[in-house]
């Protein structure tokens, strides 16, 4: 005998139970504050990244559980209804318009759907824009990207959005990046990120597509000037100085001459080489395709690959990033900082050994930022109170400029919890604290039939002044060998720089 629906459980809402009532509650809270939340951000924008989080993920978030929540209640429940009493409810909902109270509910559905669709766009919008920003990108992870955003903040790029140079136009990188973005997100919340952070150089999108989006290469030729100010650790910081012209080249013929630095730029010529370490720094292989399609292979005389190795291997094609590696996250080092400090007037030259000392204080290893600028205060004041005690009572504020000069340079380029510094991050533009052009450029790179790779200094630029002050008062256009500021021989000539020179002072 079949059962008879009960009229009263069909007229009786699906969403009258526990689970779709807390989905109720839930959902429109949540979405009346994130609408609330992205009315302010909108008319008076938040300041703080963590707003932001909250009102376009963490809100939003709350507002789909709570809609995950209605909808499996009303199933729930539907399910129970049809199993207690088979035809209460109808497979599918009917709606009848010509019914006053169907009709009202539906308008007042329709309405409710099209607030919450519009909201949803805008939100996701600012979602979007939100997560392409610096301050989610930087700011968010406060402690992790500490290095990486005070860096940023100070560099040739700080104009530059992260996301212009890490992911670029187009979806396929920005959905790549949301994947890589999504573990990066656990690895902080679970504390399991390395320390420090590695370059991710495997996951970055060929230069082509990021950097040339500004930087133009067939544009490249001539030479650019550039000044170097250096100073010596002895008691006068005797100032060294370096004039030279960097030959910048092209290779594209229609702008100028083909040569120079930018000749390894994939225009004419086609450089591919083989790295045998994740830093890119060790490369033994180098293949040469000119414009004419001729081959030329170089092998490291001191490390050559195996055949087998280099049949195993997938050759990189080289581009800006091979040597423009830190063009925006540049921690620099502390002779550099000290140098440049003394040459802007930041710190007094005149202060005894300021060099030596500021450089020394600098390089120790500190437990934390706190720790360490306290003892660069201690260290420097218990220096010139014993050892310059009279310069130290006659200009007590040079002396409180300068320290305070090398708080801040530690500040901005030292990390201890992160450890982070200099030396952590190999520059490849120059050659004098790393390998940078010499990791190919060694005179060891040979043919099979003897050629090298040049080893010429004056191949990518010309010194036309240096020395002291006196001597940098002239120039000479064609060009002179470089003299070492202290007097060592020849042994400079034998070694890269970097077999001394370190950033930190050579001893």
């Amino acid at each position: 005998m079949a059962t008879k629906p009960n009229p009263s459980i069909a007229r009786t809402s699906l969403l009258s139970n526990w689970i779709s009532i807390l989905g109720i509650v839930v959902g429109a809270s949540s979405f009346f504050a994130a609408a609330c939340l992205i009315a302010i951000d909108f008319f008076r924008g938040f300041r703080n990244p963590y707003m932001g989080i909250l009102t376009y993920i963490v809100a939003p978030s709350f507002t789909i559980t709570g809609l995950l929540l209605i909808s499996i209640g009303a199933l729930l429940e539907r399910r129970r209804r049809r199993r207690l009493t088979p035809g209460a409810v109808p497979a599918y909902p009917r709606i009848d318009l010509n019914i006053p109270g169907e009709r009202h509910a539906f308008v007042a559905i329709a309405v409710v759907t099209f607030v919450f669709l519009l909201t949803t766009a805008l939100g996701s919008y600012r979602t979007y824009e939100f997560t392409e920003s610096v301050a989610f990108c930087g700011e968010t992870c406060h402690t992790t990207m500490a290095p990486e955003l005070t860096a940023y903040r100070e560099s040739p790029h700080a104009r530059v959005a992260c996301v212009q140079c890490h992911i670029g136009p187009g979806a396929t990188w920005f959905v790549k990046s949301k994947l890589s973005g999504a573990y990066q997100v656990y690895a902080t919340l679970a504390n399991t990120y390395p320390r420090p952070i590695p370059v991710p150089i495997e996951n970055l999108r060929p230069a082509q597509q990021t950097c040339e989006q500004c930087h133009w290469p067939r544009k490249f030729y001539g030479a650019a000037e550039r000044v170097i100010d250096h100073y010596l650790s002895d008691e006068k910081n005797s100032p060294w100085g370096i004039h030279m012209l960097l030959k910048i080249g092209g290779g594209d013929p229609s702008f100028g001459p083909v040569g120079g630095i930018h000749w390894h730029m994939n225009i004419e010529n086609k450089i591919e080489y083989i790295a045998t370490d994740k830093a890119r720094q060790v490369i033994p292989w180098v293949r040469i395709t000119d414009p004419s399609g001729k081959v030329t292979v170089y092998q490291s005389t001191d490390n050559p690959l195996k055949p087998e190795q280099i049949a195993a291997a997938e050759p990189r094609v080289m581009d800006c990033i091979d040597c423009h590696n830190r063009p925006t996250h540049i921690f620099n080092s502390p002779v550099h900082s000290v140098d440049l400090a003394i040459s802007t007037g930041r710190i007094d030259r005149t202060i005894p050994y300021i060099k030596e000392q500021a450089v020394e204080a600098l390089i120790q290893s500190y437990a934390s930022t706190g720790a360490a600028l306290r003892a660069i205060a201690e260290k420097l004041t218990a220096y010139y109170q014993t050892k310059q005690r009279a310069f130290a009572q006659a200009h007590p504020r040079l002396l409180r400029q300068a320290i305070a000069e090398v708080q801040s340079i530690y500040r901005h380029n030292f990390f201890p919890s992160m450890k982070v510094n200099w030396s952590v991050y190999a520059d490849n533009i120059g050659h004098k604290d790393f390998l940078g052009c010499f990791r190919c450029h060694d005179g060891n790179h040979a043919t099979t039939s003897g050629k090298t790779i040049s080893h010429d200094c004056d191949s990518c630029h010309t010194i036309i002044a240096q020395g002291s002050r006196e001597k940098l008062a002239s120039v000479t256009p064609a060009g002179l060998e470089f003299e070492h500021p202290v007097d060592i021989g020849g042994a400079w000539k034998q070694m890269p720089c970097n077999g001394c020179h370190n950033g930190a002072l050579v001893r």
